[in-house]
């Protein structure tokens, strides 16, 4: 009955989907490539825990301010310019790392002209390279998103959300499985270079099969009418309008539902940007594991976050459809959820028996990261107009890149500190152990602000 129902329907928004999978795992894929040279390039110009985390931290930086502007940009110029311009820039971004030392040795040079000794030349190379891979990868997100709630209603947004977040692992997969065999036979650039490069293929498919619904030839109108099923019996005009009002980010943080969204990205993003960044560093310092050594664990511990990021994602039509909101679906699936990364605490204490051990707690907790971020995304386009959709994703996402910066200056400071003293385990302990507790105290504070669900209308 279902599938037939799916016939009558169709099934082009799941091209849509298909596309944004695709953009997320070139996304990570970019991202992913630095970490996994990490111990190579910190062993070739000397960097202290401290460095790489100035690095990384720049990323993030950059990141959550960018997603703060393309959120808004996305919202005005719409999808499809939006996307486009994001995937160039984090392209051209992902390759011009393979430049980083020239480019470290000119401002160098510059600042030193003036007496100011600001970073070593290769810090200060990565750091220009990391941030504008950053302003366009700000963008994945937002758009994203923003594709999700123009193509698919309410009830099936988590689900498809998931799906195209999944991107993130399967990017993260892909990295270590690729990245260490380049560097081996054609070296640390020819990796920036040839993954950064793949963009630009993504965009000829874009070009070619996206377009907003209401124009969207490929579509049928049963199909349409499904997309815009939630408009209807919200009493929504599914048209756009014309010179509609922007919506201010003043406005915007007026609203508790804004500041839960924030909060619960603030808390947690830090968590999944640690896993991300920090764990071939710890493979390598705690257990000797680098080079194409790693591709294995790290292969498998990110499998494991794509069944985190599907599942999680269709997880709260479970409650849906026993009669809650999809808003109060989402919280109680987020609930449960948040339990899982409290396994990671027993990553260090059974480490001892295999390495595994910390790779299989860890890929619970990564697992269980991407399937709240498929759901807290959603509770934005849960209670906020499209129009509106991008604009709280970016305030959202900045909220969440700061968090990241803490979590990474942080586990910097830690990690120097106790590596002076002999005991890097420690500082990965004390780590873990903030990553497991942060997802609870994120839904206290969400289900706190916004306890029921509440459509914003007013906008």
């Amino acid at each position: 009955m279902t599938s037939q129902v799916q016939k009558k329907v169709g099934g082009y928004r799941w091209t849509i989907c298909a596309l944004l999978f695709a953009a997320t795992t070139i996304n990570y894929l970019d991202r992913q490539v630095l970490s996994l040279l990490q111990p190579a390039l910190s062993k070739e110009y000397h960097w202290t825990n401290t460095d790489y985390a100035n690095i990384t931290a720049i990323f993030q930086f950059v990141y959550a301010l960018g997603l703060l502007f393309a959120g808004r940009i996305i919202d005005k110029i719409g999808t499809k310019k939006g996307y486009t311009w994001a995937l160039i820039i984090w392209s051209v971004g992902a390759m011009i790392h393979a430049l980083a030392i020239p480019m470290g040795q000119q401002l160098v040079a510059f600042f030193g002209f003036f007496g100011l000794t600001i970073f070593p030349v290769s810090v200060f190379g990565f750091l220009v390279s990391r941030s504008i891979l950053a302003i366009g990868e700000a963008g994945n997100f937002p758009a994203a998103i923003k594709a999700t709630a123009e193509y698919f209603p309410k009830k099936d947004r988590a689900y498809a959300t998931g799906i195209f977040n999944s991107g993130a692992n399967i990017g993260a997969v892909l990295a270590p499985l690729t990245v260490p065999w380049i560097e081996t036979h054609w070296g640390w650039q020819a990796a920036f270079i040839s993954i950064g490069a793949m963009g630009f293929l993504w965009l000829i498919f874009w070009f070619i099969y996206y377009e907003k619904p209401e124009k969207q030839k490929r579509l049928s109108a049963e199909e349409l009418a499904y997309i815009n099923s939630d408009d209807i019996h919200e009493g929504v005009n599914t048209s756009e309008v014309k010179g509609e009002k922007k919506v201010k980010w003043l406005t915007l943080l007026g609203y508790k539902q804004t500041w839960a969204f924030a909060i619960g990205k603030f808390m947690t993003d830090g968590v999944w940007w640690f896993f991300l960044f920090w764990l071939p560093a710890y493979l390598n310092d705690q257990y000797g594991i680098n080079g194409t050594a790693i591709m294995i664990p790290l292969a498998v511990l990110y499998s494991m976050t794509m069944f985190g990021s599907i599942g999680g994602g269709y997880f709260p039509k479970y409650f849906i459809n026993k009669g809650l909101t999809p808003y109060d679906g989402r919280m109680r699936a987020m609930l449960i959820i948040a339990l899982f990364p409290l396994l990671v605490l027993l990553a260090q204490p059974l480490g001892h028996i295999s390495y595994w051990v910390p790779v299989f707690f860890i890929g619970i907790g990564a697992s269980a990261h991407q399937a709240w971020s498929a759901n807290i995304f959603t509770t934005v386009s849960d209670m906020f107009p499209k129009k509106a959709v991008g604009t709280v994703t970016g305030i959202g996402g900045l909220a969440g890149g700061i968090g990241g910066v803490v979590i990474s200056k942080i586990g910097g400071w830690i990690f120097d500190a106790y590596d002076k003293v002999g005991h890097i385990e420690t500082g990965y302990t004390i780590m873990f152990a903030i990553c497991s507790v942060a997802y609870l105290i994120a839904w206290v504070f969400m289900k706190a602000l916004v306890p029921r669900y509440k459509l914003i209308t007013d906008l």
